[in-house]
C-alpha cells in the first residue's frame, strides 16, 4: 500500500502470525493491561496468555509499563502495545498464516458485536494492475491519517478490517 513498510524479521513475522497476539495488541492499544486483564479479556487461560505475552514482548510489540501492586500484596506488570506491527509488511517474511491469523482474529471480535452495529461494504471492481495500486495507496493515506490523529478523550474504540482479493468466481 501507499505506506513504505519496512519487511519483518522472521521472529516478527512470528509473532504476527497467531489471533491470539493479534488481539492482544489490538487490547493493549489504548490502555496499559496486566496478563491476567488480558486473559479475562480473551477468555483464556493466564498461564497460555503469559507465553504470547513474552513473544510480543521479545519482539518488541508489546513494553511492560512500570509495575504495580496488585491483590494481596503481588505486583502486576501492565502491558502495553507499541505500534510498531503497522510499520512493517510481512509478505515477504516466509513465514506463513500471517493473513489468516488476521483475518481470524478480526472474525473473532465481530463475534462479539451486535452485527447490526457492523458497518459492511462490499463493492466488485475491474482494476488494472495501475488502478489497484492507487486504490490502495489511496486507502492507506486515509488510513494512515486517522492512525496519527490524537484519540479524542470522549471517542469510542473501533476497528477497522479491509480486504481486496481477487473475485475468481466472476472470471471464469
Amino acid at each position: 500500500m501507499g505506506t513504505k513498510r519496512r519487511p519483518a524479521t522472521e521472529a516478527e513475522a512470528r509473532a504476527l502470525a497467531s489471533a491470539v497476539r493479534l488481539r492482544i495488541l489490538r487490547l493493549c492499544l489504548d490502555q496499559a493491561l496486566t496478563n491476567k486483564e488480558i486473559a479475562d479479556r480473551l477468555g483464556a487461560n493466564p498461564a497460555t496468555i503469559l507465553h504470547h505475552v513474552r513473544k510480543l514482548v521479545e519482539t518488541e510489540f508489546l513494553v511492560a509499563e512500570p509495575s504495580r501492586p496488585g491483590p494481596r500484596g503481588s505486583t502486576e506488570i501492565p502491558y502495553r502495545a507499541t505500534g510498531k506491527s503497522w510499520d512493517m509488511d510481512v509478505r515477504e517474511s516466509g513465514v506463513p498464516g500471517g493473513r489468516a491469523a488476521m483475518l481470524d482474529a478480526f472474525l473473532e471480535e465481530v463475534r462479539l458485536v451486535d452485527l447490526e452495529e457492523v458497518s459492511f461494504t462490499r463493492l466488485g471492481l475491474r482494476l488494472t494492475p495501475e488502478g489497484r495500486a492507487e486504490l490502495l495507496e489511496r486507502l492507506q493515506e486515509v488510513f494512515e491519517e486517522f492512525r496519527v490523529r490524537q484519540p479524542p478523550p470522549d471517542g469510542e474504540a473501533y476497528s477497522l478490517f479491509f480486504a481486496l482479493h481477487r473475485d475468481v468466481s466472476r472470471d471464469t
